[in-house]
């Protein structure tokens, strides 16, 4: 043992020991480039994991958009089969209500057909190219039964072309008079807004 630590000792295991130093400094160096290594995987991993993500995201908005144009497209087809896109006839529409009257059998249909204004909607949303218009239509009529004004309005609101939807109605008997039976026993006041659309490029449906 004395020899070994001796300058002759030191001197005949310089070999030895820079071997011993080379090793000890391979083996840091290969740990620190093992972590590097690892910790560079790791980047790359969350990099990629995102980069994933951010493509599914694009894919996931790009299907909805492409469902939400189908769906769009179904909706428009429907609207140009019911007539909405047509301009507003009223001669049709007063001409549909003495239909009405006759197949109900009112005794009375009064009416009042304000001008057509465009019509506002919720959270101030517009489109394009379509104007959305409504005229408001105030409705007073007399019946025979409650259930003939009833079936009066639900054929009103669902009109072979166009669109209109009930907005307010009261229904009430009528005040007492003769008991004679072919008096009007129902009266109903009802207010309908009367709605088509108006494309902005000048096109009309047929």
């Amino acid at each position: 043992m004395n020899v070994v630590f001796t300058k002759d000792g030191f001197r005949r295991l310089a070999i030895t020991w820079f071997i011993l130093g080379a090793s000890i400094v391979a083996a840091l160096a290969i740990g620190w480039g093992g972590h590097v290594y690892l910790q560079a995987e790791k980047r790359d991993s969350v990099s990629s994991k995102r980069q994933l993500a951010e493509a599914q995201a694009r894919v996931d908005a790009a299907r909805r958009e492409r469902e939400d144009l189908k769906s769009s497209a179904e909706i428009f087809d429907d609207l140009l089969k019911r007539g909405i896109l047509q301009e507003e006839n009223r001669l049709d529409f007063i001409e549909r209500l003495g239909h009405l009257k006759a197949r109900h059998q009112l005794f009375t249909v009064d009416y009042e057909i304000a001008p057509q204004r465009a019509l506002p909607l919720a959270g101030g949303r517009a489109f394009n190219t379509v104007d959305v218009l409504g005229s408001r239509v105030t409705l007073r009529l007399q019946a025979l039964h409650e259930g003939d004004a009833l079936a009066f309005l639900e054929d009103l609101a669902t009109p072979p072309r166009g669109f209109t939807t009930l907005s307010r109605c009261t229904l009430r008997k009528a005040e007492a008079g003769s008991a004679d039976s072919a008096m009007p026993r129902a009266e109903a006041q009802c207010a309908l807004e009367w709605i088509t659309l108006k494309d902005k490029r000048g096109a009309r449906a047929n």
